[in-house]
Order: structure tokens, then C-alpha cells, then sequence
């Protein structure tokens, strides 16, 4: 595997979860070090919501962790985990850094993504809201499978199928991650960043509508 800020290898040797739907945790895929120098190079976001890097300004460090998600080495683990063929599809990269309490409702991530992948860059997790849950269903935020805690350097994925459903219990504050998708199409990919521009375009003069 190559050298970079993520630990491709530790994804790639993680075991694939099969129910309630395909999904992969691996914590640590940052180190302490990497963290602390892309935390002082984040993207200053006091808004909730998510915002594609077009919208963002942000230092090195966080552009070589921008560098390391658009690899080729990290499409082709995606794909070969999740045996999806990648190798046409569009990546979007969207970033968050402030959750309000309505987030965390139960959803799944819609048919125009493939491939969902959280990067969380957090501190250390404390107790309370914010846990990412892999749920068995859509009723119920308590029926999961997995709880992942978004301690900084846990990578999530998982396979964007009907059934993907997750969640949150709420939680206000500080809540920073980086969103990646494979996307079934350029199309797909156009519509979605122009929501989330225009998303970011509405928060600018009201930051929490």
C-alpha cells in the first residue's frame, strides 16, 4: 500500500459487514500526529450542514487528507469491498464541521450514491448524542445493529442500498467530518453539488435555518 495520511491498508484489511446492509468501520486510519495538523487546517465552518470544497477555504494539511481520499489506491479498496465497479463513477467531497439537533434523522443516502464514506476528525468522543447508528430498519433509532462513536480518524462506508438505514440520536455542537460519495452518475453528481451550493448560499445569510 502507499504512503499517505490515511492507513489504506488497515481499510482494506477490515472485514465487511453484511447486515443489516454492507458496511465497513475502522477506526485509526489517522494518526495522532495527522490530526492534530489537519485540525489546525480544517475549514472554518460554524454553520450546520454539508459544504463541498468549493465553498471552503483550507490549509495544507487538510488538502494532502483531500489528496489522499481522491487516490486511486482508496477507489480501488472501495471497490473491490464492496465489489462495485468505480472506475466511471464521480466522487463528491463534502465536509461538515457543526450539527444541529434535527440532524441524525433516520434516512438512507438515495439512489443517486453508490458508496457513502464519513472520515470523522473529531477529539475523543464523549458520551451523548452524535453516535452514528447502522439501523435494521426505519422506525426506530434504537433498533441497530452497530453504534460507531465519530472519534477523529474512524472511517465509515457502506453501500448506498435501500435498506441502508442510520442515524443518530440528536446533538448540537461541534460535529466535524469529511462526506465522500461515489456517485451513479456526472449528472447525479451536478444536481447534488448544486443543492449543497445553494444549500451554503442560504446559510451564509441565515447560518442556522
Amino acid at each position: 500500500m502507499g504512503v499517505g495520511l490515511i492507513d489504506f491498508d488497515a481499510i482494506a484489511k477490515t472485514k465487511l459487514a453484511h447486515e443489516p446492509f454492507k458496511f465497513v468501520v475502522t477506526p485509526g486510519v489517522l494518526g495522532a500526529v495527522d490530526l492534530a495538523t489537519i485540525a489546525v487546517d480544517l475549514p472554518d465552518i460554524g454553520q450546520p450542514g454539508l459544504f463541498p470544497l468549493s465553498e471552503l477555504s483550507y490549509g495544507p494539511a487538510f488538502a494532502s487528507l483531500i489528496e489522499d481520499i481522491r487516490s486511486q489506491e482508496l477507489e480501488d479498496i472501495m471497490a473491490e469491498k464492496f465489489a462495485v465497479d468505480l472506475s466511471d463513477k464521480p466522487l463528491m467531497i463534502t465536509a461538515r464541521g457543526w450539527a444541529q439537533k434535527k440532524d441524525g434523522r433516520i434516512h438512507t443516502d438515495g439512489g443517486a450514491k453508490l458508496i457513502s464514506c464519513l472520515l470523522y476528525l473529531n477529539d475523543i468522543w464523549g458520551d451523548g448524542g452524535g453516535r452514528l447508528r447502522m439501523l435494521r430498519g426505519p422506525d426506530a433509532l434504537e433498533d441497530y445493529a452497530a453504534e460507531i462513536p465519530p472519534d477523529g480518524g474512524t472511517f465509515v462506508s457502506f453501500l448506498c442500498t435501500k435498506n441502508a438505514w442510520h442515524g443518530h440520536e440528536p446533538y448540537e455542537g461541534e460535529r466535524r467530518y469529511v462526506m465522500f460519495n461515489w456517485m451513479a452518475s456526472q449528472a447525479a453528481l451536478q444536481w447534488e453539488l448544486g443543492r449543497h451550493r445553494f444549500s451554503a448560499a442560504i446559510k451564509r445569510l441565515s447560518p442556522f435555518a
